[in-house]
């Protein structure tokens, strides 16, 4: 109940991003209705209902990262001052989270089950026939276990996905220790545990010293050497079979295509952040002015925030461009299954992406302010913000090129 209180009195905005994980949920819940259709329509040939159930997987993996990045933007559910005594600390904040978004995709996963059922002619209206009849079999047995088991996968792992995500991680309060214990000074004061001396404990308050550089994130070899494997795994599969096999028109093509479509994309996501980290230190080099200290700086601060979202922007980028590449002398027929999860796929990874900048928007606000307080014009702001976007594009695009022409080397031949 009080998940459903919190969730009716959110912003206009928060609601829209809900409402928008919903429309994600149904979308997706969809495709695995009309996967599991085609399979009940050709009980035989199990490889096509499998290939078409892998390539679910894909906008699957968009609307659970997607729900998860709304879930982290909900204001609703962050610490304040004061809630811990009504009970409602950063473990039940979670749980309630964990169950605003387990409704939200379930909404969507029943939306979609309606809009099945009343196309299949189950529910009163007008069921579709012709091709349509392929993925609805509609004159077979809806079998509703294994329906309500599809349509309950993208729920269930948003939102653990959300709970994992947004779990508790500060430190056991601790009993309050007599001055002079441990070798401390009464007089010397010490630095929160918080900030970028977090892993320094018990350091002293200098102002005269420098504020030492953010630790590089990590993942840039791992990240390289999956990106790699990736792209062997589809060079190895473009030898073993035709083509592409999307979920609609396209068939036949071999499934190791999407393993190494998957590959690239999580090497481009954990490679992202050090990306991202990089652009900021190059920022900061060669006597740098104000600009470019505030942009490189603030692009160190939120290189795990957003490089990870950037990162998956860049590989369904390169997946597009691959595929326009590979099509590019034919007029391919996309089926709407095809048209519907290229569109779910890309949706979700963009305002994935989008969400993750107000939430980092959100998270330096405090210092915005304070830069505004002490008299820094607004237009210093908006150029450090397109410095560090153009930063950005200058570093991803050239990266999402060349991923996509090796991509799309081994696929015309």
């Amino acid at each position: 109940m009080l998940a459903l209180r919190l969730a009716r009195g959110a912003h206009s905005l928060v609601q829209l991003r809900r409402l928008l994980v919903a429309a994600a949920s149904a979308g997706t819940g969809f495709l695995l209705l009309c996967t599991l259709g085609y399979a009940l329509a050709h009980p035989d040939p199990s490889a096509g209902a499998l290939l078409r159930l892998l390539w679910c997987l894909a906008p699957a993996a968009a609307t659970v990262q997607f729900a998860v990045a709304v879930a982290r933007t909900d204001p609703g559910t962050r610490p304040r001052p004061g809630l811990s005594a009504v009970g409602l600390g950063p473990g039940q904040l979670m749980a309630i989270s964990a169950v605003t978004t387990a409704l939200s995709t379930t909404l969507g996963s029943v939306l979609a089950l309606l809009v099945f059922l009343h196309l299949r002619g189950d529910l009163p209206g007008m069921p579709l026939d012709g091709d349509a009849a392929a993925f609805l079999a509609s004159d077979h047995p809806l079998p509703l276990p294994a329906a309500l088991t599809l349509l309950l996968l993208v729920p269930l792992t948003a939102s653990s996905a959300s709970a994992v995500v947004l779990r508790p991680r500060g430190p056991r309060p601790t009993r309050p220790r007599r001055p002079g214990a441990d070798g401390d000074s009464p007089g010397r004061r010490t630095r929160a545990k918080s900030g970028p001396y977090a892993d320094q404990p018990g350091r002293p308050l200098d102002p005269q010293q420098p504020a030492p550089p953010l630790p590089t994130p990590g993942g840039l070899p791992w990240g390289t050497a999956v990106l790699a494997a990736g792209l062997a795994v589809e060079a190895y599969a473009s030898r073993s079979g035709p083509g592409l096999a999307l979920p609609g028109r396209f068939t036949g093509g071999p499934a190791r295509v999407f393993g190494g479509w998957s590959l690239t994309a999580l090497g481009l996501m954990l490679a992202a952040p050090a990306i991202t980290h990089l652009c900021g230190r190059l920022l900061q080099a060669v006597r740098p002015g104000v600009l470019r200290l505030l942009a490189g700086r603030v692009l160190q601060e939120e290189a795990r925030r957003i490089g990870r979202p950037l990162g998956v922007v860049c590989a369904v980028a390169s997946g597009a461009y691959a595929m326009a590449t590979v099509y590019s002398g034919a007029r391919p027929s996309f089926g709407p299954l095809s048209t519907l999860g290229a569109l779910l796929v890309a949706g979700c990874t963009v305002a994935t992406l989008l969400t993750a900048a107000v939430e980092a928007k959100h998270a330096r606000a405090d210092t915005t302010a304070a830069l505004l307080r002490m008299g820094a014009p607004t237009r210093v702001l908006r150029g450090a913000a397109l410095l560090r976007a153009s930063a950005l594009l200058a570093a991803f695009g050239p990266l999402t090129w060349v991923v996509a022409e090796l991509a799309a080397v081994p696929l015309v031949r």
